[in-house]
């Protein structure tokens, strides 16, 4: 069972809109990581509220294409920060953009609260336009320390070796290393991302989140997916 455990949640996975029922089972899961004396960190999308490319179709350059989609993640940090208060536990939005009455990130603040057994929602993404969640929530997995990044797919149990929407013959891997996820091309996180990983020597865990308990079960690392490493 990990220690301290970065969990990166899509926005679409709280539904769009939100979808009340996702969030208290997401809450729930949580308060059972925290109760087994797991920290926990959350960094969250904004794709349920937008996403930069449509900005960019209507006219937004990047650059401020992404800075709508960074502002779509601290409402969504805020939503879910909401939910696990509701479910008796303590939890803080951090954000690495400035947003009146949410606390601004840092690191030290934020090792801090998770030593509290706080559950520390972080939004903003990194903060800078050009870089996806992906690669926030590696920088906020080397920042806190964490053992690993739980990355929380939807309808996406694992790394395979080819695409199985397409190919029939393709095989969930139990195991994979970041090299072999940067050399080969492999879609699941962001390249950016995988190469701060391996540097920082953080395990990254994909599975379905659709299925029951599966964030309980990966954060105690039962075989639901796969591990990089």
């Amino acid at each position: 069972m990990y220690k301290r455990v970065l969990l990166k949640l899509s926005g679409e996975a709280m539904g769009c809109p939100y979808d009340v029922k996702v969030m208290d089972d997401l809450a729930k899961q949580i308060k059972k990581l925290v109760k087994d004396g797991i920290e926990v960190g959350v960094v969250v999308g904004g794709g349920n509220i937008c996403r930069g490319r449509t900005f960019e179709k209507l006219g937004f350059d990047k650059r401020e294409a992404d800075y709508v989609g960074m502002e779509a993640t601290v409402m969504n940090a805020q939503m879910l920060t909401a939910a696990l208060i509701k479910n008796g536990i303590k939890a803080k939005t951090l954000s690495t953009i400035k947003v009146q009455r949410v606390a601004d990130y840092t690191k030290e603040k934020a090792i801090s609260l998770l030593k509290k057994k706080v559950v520390v929602v972080f939004g903003g993404g990194t903060g800078k336009p050009f870089f996806s969640t992906d690669t926030g929530s590696a920088l906020r997995a080397k920042d806190i320390n964490a053992d690993v990044i739980l990355m929380a797919k939807n309808g996406v149990d694992g790394v395979y070796t080819a695409d199985p929407d397409t190919d029939p013959t393709a095989t969930r891997y139990d195991e994979i290393t970041f090299d072999d996820i940067i050399k080969n091309n492999l879609g699941v996180i962001d390249l950016r991302a995988a190469e701060i990983c391996r540097k920082n020597h953080i395990e990254a865990f994909v599975f379905d989140m659709a299925a029951k308990n599966n964030i309980v079960k990966a954060a105690k690392g039962k075989a639901v997916g796969t591990v990089i490493r």
